[in-house]
Parts: C-alpha cells; sequence; structure tokens
C-alpha cells in the first residue's frame, strides 16, 4: 500500500480476521471487514465534499463509532481529524473550528444546538449529523456512508503527515491544538501493546470519553491493532460498566479514580465477576490509595500511568507484575519513550529529589496547530518535551508524580486551566481582578475556586457569577467556589501567586 498511516488499520486487520468482531456499540456487533467498508465509504463521502490531503474533519460528540470511523476515513485521505470535547460550549466549539480552520463538522444530533452556532459563527462549510435525523442544511452519516462507493482507497500517507489535532487549553488562556503525526500515533499506540501485553482475544471497554487521547490511544486503536474487540459505551455509568465487564469478560480498560470510585461504591460491586480483567489502567488525575487497594482487595491490580497528550499519552506505565512492589507510583517510562527527572538547573535529580518531567520519543507531539512559539517554549535541549510536571524517581528508576509546576487543576480527569477561566470572568460587570487556583474535593480530587476583587460598590455571589459562566465555559470549567478578597497576591512581576491562594484559602 502507498498508505503507511493510521487509516489503512481496519482493511489490514480484515485481511486476517474479517469476521471478527471490531466494535460493540449499543449491544451491535460490527465485524472487522464491515467496519472496513464504512471507513471506506466515509471516506469517499467526504471526499466528496471536498475533504482532502491537509484538510481537518471536526468531531463532536458523545461517545460513538464515528470517533474511530472518522479518524480512519480522514487518515485514507490524508485529511486530519480534529476531536472536540463534547462538553464544550458554542463559543468554545467555534474558537476550535476557527483555530483549526475545519471544513467539516461531524456532530451528534444531541449537540446540534452547540454544533450548528458554532459551525455558522466561524463558516465551517459541512455539518454531518450522527445518530439521529439531521437539521436544515446538514447531511445524514448512515445516508452518506451507504450511498457513497466502497472502491479501495490508496494514497500516499506518510508516518510524517499530521493524523489528528487535540485541543488542550494552555496557561496563556487560549487552548492550544497538539498534533499528532501517524507515526506518532503508531508508537504511542505501540507502547501499552508492548508494556501491558496486549493480544488478539482482548475485549477492552471504552467508557471514558474518546475525545481524550488515553480512551483513543491507549485503549481503543492498540485494541484495533490487534485484530481485537473494543466495546464503547456513550458515557460512563457505573452500574451499566460493572453489567458490561461481567457480561462480555472485558479483560482491558481505562478508568480515572473517579469512575473506579463509583464503581466501587455501587451497591453491586461486591457480587460483580471481575475475573476477566487482566489489565485496568488508572491516570489522569492523582490516585487516592483507598482506591488501589479497593480494587485490590477484589483482585484487580490497577496499573498507574502517567502522560499528557502532547505525549500520545503514554510516557510512565506500572506494569501489573510490579503493582504490588510500586503500588503509587506511575511506573518505568514506556519501551519507545524516555523519561528524565530534572532539577532546576537541568541536571539530573537524585532519587529521592524533586524535578520536573522531561519526556522524550516517537510519541510526542510534533507541535502546538500555528503556535510556534508556544511549540518552541515546550521543548528543551531539542527533543525533550517539558511537562511542568513534578517528580521523583526511587532508587529502583519507578517515578512518582508528586506535584505540579503549572497551575493546572485536574478534576474528575479533565485538565482544567485557570487563565482560561480568569479571562472569561476578568469580563464579568464589577470583577477587577481575578485567580482561579484548585481545592482538594472528595469526589473529583479537586475542583476550582475563584478568588476575585471588585470594583467599589459592586457585589457577587458564587451562583451569579456561575450564571454568567455557564454559557460560556463547559460546566466543568467553572469554580465551585468564590472568595472576595481585598488583594489579589501576585510577585514583582505581575503574575498571580497562586501557591499563596491555595495556602490562605484551601
Amino acid at each position: 500500500m502507498k498508505n503507511q498511516g493510521v487509516g489503512t488499520w481496519p482493511h489490514r486487520a480484515s485481511r486476517h480476521a474479517p469476521e471478527a468482531t471490531a466494535i460493540v456499540f449499543r449491544d451491535v456487533e460490527t465485524s472487522y471487514r464491515d467496519l472496513d467498508d464504512r471507513v471506506t465509504r466515509l471516506a469517499h463521502a467526504l471526499a466528496g465534499i471536498g475533504v482532502g490531503r491537509g484538510d481537518r474533519v471536526a468531531l463532536l460528540s458523545a461517545n460513538h463509532p464515528s470517533y474511530l470511523e472518522g479518524l480512519f476515513a480522514a487518515g485514507l485521505l490524508g485529511a486530519i481529524l480534529v476531536p472536540l470535547n463534547a462538553r464544550l460550549t458554542g463559543a468554545e466549539v467555534a474558537y476550535a473550528l476557527s483555530d483549526s480552520g475545519a471544513r467539516v463538522l461531524i456532530h451528534s444530533a444531541g449537540l446540534a444546538e452547540v454544533a450548528t452556532r458554532a459551525a455558522s459563527e466561524v463558516g465551517t462549510e459541512h455539518r454531518v449529523v450522527v445518530d439521529g435525523r439531521p437539521d436544515g442544511d446538514a447531511l445524514a452519516y448512515e445516508d452518506i456512508i451507504a450511498a457513497a462507493s466502497s472502491e479501495r482507497i490508496d494514497i500516499p500517507v506518510t508516518h510524517d503527515d499530521p493524523c489528528f489535532i487535540m485541543y488542550t487549553s494552555g496557561t496563556t488562556g487560549s487552548p492550544k491544538g497538539v498534533v499528532l503525526t501517524h507515526g506518532g500515533v503508531t508508537f504511542a499506540v505501540m507502547n501499552p501493546i508492548v508494556d501491558l501485553d496486549l493480544c488478539s482475544d482482548e475485549v477492552s471497554l471504552v467508557a471514558a470519553p474518546l475525545f481524550h487521547t488515553a480512551a483513543l490511544n491507549y485503549v481503543s486503536l492498540p485494541t484495533i491493532l490487534k485484530g481485537a474487540t473494543v466495546i464503547i459505551e456513550e458515557g460512563f455509568d457505573a452500574a451499566r460498566v460493572l453489567r458490561v465487564i461481567e457480561d462480555r469478560r472485558v479483560t482491558y480498560s481505562f478508568g480515572v479514580p473517579t469512575m473506579l470510585d463509583a464503581m466501587s461504591a455501587h451497591p453491586s460491586w461486591q457480587q460483580t465477576d471481575l475475573m476477566s480483567i487482566r489489565r485496568w489502567i488508572v491516570a489522569a488525575a492523582p490516585v487516592p490509595p483507598r482506591t488501589l487497594h479497593t480494587f485490590a482487595e477484589r483482585g484487580v491490580a490497577l496499573c498507574q500511568a502517567y502522560g499528557l497528550t502532547e505525549t500520545g499519552p503514554g510516557a510512565l506505565v506500572l506494569k501489573p507484575a510490579h503493582v504490588a512492589q510500586k503500588l503509587g507510583t506511575a511506573g518505568m517510562p514506556h519501551f519507545f519513550t524516555d523519561v528524565r527527572v530534572v532539577n532546576s538547573y537541568g541536571e539530573e535529580a537524585k532519587p529521592g529529589e524533586r524535578g520536573e518531567i522531561l519526556i522524550q520519543g516517537p510519541n510526542v507531539m510534533r507541535e502546538y496547530w500555528n503556535r510556534p512559539d508556544a511549540t518552541d517554549a515546550s521543548f528543551t535541549e531539542g527533543d525533550w518535551f517539558r511537562s511542568g510536571d513534578v517528580g521523583v524517581r526511587d532508587d529502583d528508576g519507578y517515578v512518582a508524580i508528586v506535584d505540579r509546576l503549572k497551575d493546572m487543576i485536574i478534576s474528575g480527569g479533565e485538565n482544567i486551566y485557570p487563565a482560561e477561566i480568569e479571562a472569561v470572568i476578568l469580563s464579568c460587570p464589577g470583577v477587577e481582578g481575578c485567580g482561579v487556583f484548585g481545592i482538594p474535593d472528595d469526589k473529583w480530587g479537586e475542583v476550582g475556586c475563584a478568588a476575585v476583587t471588585l470594583e467599589e460598590g459592586a457585589a457577587l455571589t458564587v451562583e451569579e457569577l456561575q450564571t454568567y459562566l455557564a454559557d460560556r465555559l463547559a460546566r466543568y470549567k467553572i469554580p465551585k467556589s468564590l472568595i472576595v478578597v481585598d488583594e489579589i497576591p501576585r510577585n514583582a512581576t505581575g503574575k498571580i501567586r497562586k501557591d499563596r491562594l491555595r495556602a490562605m484559602y484551601a
């Protein structure tokens, strides 16, 4: 084949096991032969509305097979998929569509209001509706697939070509598009396959959002590459997940700590048969010891992992064989990835000494989309990506994640960047200054808290603030509490001292 990219994977897998089940969604099974056919037809349909090499195709939906079909179809054309967080507001979707220059927006019928407003605002050329009937001038996903050609598409796509752009907010307040190439995705996918010994008989459960790299690159695509079965859940529901694990004999999955805690708190937890699980990855937020021990008591050794959208995501992983001895660490570097822990002088930190985690490997992003300055600032010594996270390595080389250099808040596995929220709060009438920081929360790990200074005579309650932000920010980004202060602590250069805010109010 001329195409060496990710888009060919369904066809390559179908050559070996065409009747094997590739995807299960709403209890409907799709074989690799049918997946290959649907992907080919979708690619022809997209080409028919003008999508070609280098064009961006955005996707906004709850978990749905269209995430995988859209990624593969774009890959057949040399186009680039742009998965968008389904919880974003219309303004946030419009920003991503405009910044990426997406020509097409594929979206679920349930998000039509947000999608239509955003697409109209920035002039996105086409909308395609999945999981429902189209509105206005939108196209129907299933109709365009059914009407398209099934003729094989094979154009040159290399490992250096962009595969997808995934948006992640930045400390400057505006989201940045992380560009992963076909080669980067391939190595990102190979990392868990090699280090976790994934097999061709895996039954992988995806209940975490597919617009995040963990569900996409760490669970779904490794499973497809092995010719195994991916079960896609539209969202996370503890009762449903426990039932699927038992009924479908799930072997592999990923979850953030809040998902795992919800499962173990469910009434059916003790009665559910979990014996089929070989590996369950937990990451994206600090993992409480109680969560690790609760699952260990049921015979499920949670494998902690660490990574970022920019690293595809895998950087560190704790293999199943080492969980008992190194419980609580994020493990060792993945097979194709190198990790260093360096002190403030850029020197290797000694065992037990904290330092910034640097990551290097073919799975690391190529760049931030149209942000050369941000790209340059994120790398040091050439190709070492600066994570902004603090780790400590033990005598055996296992790394524990202990702190963050950046002010990012991780709430229920979602990354929340204060600068983005502060920019919106500062537009609120009566607000003079603002600093957003994370405070501990028993359910979500962390939630946002806003400290504000007000103009003379102004007043603001947390309910009023949350109402103001409701149409401007995704719900999970909205601070859960508000503190009105006389002065926001800053350093000599005017930067907000988030450490002081946390010390004073957390």
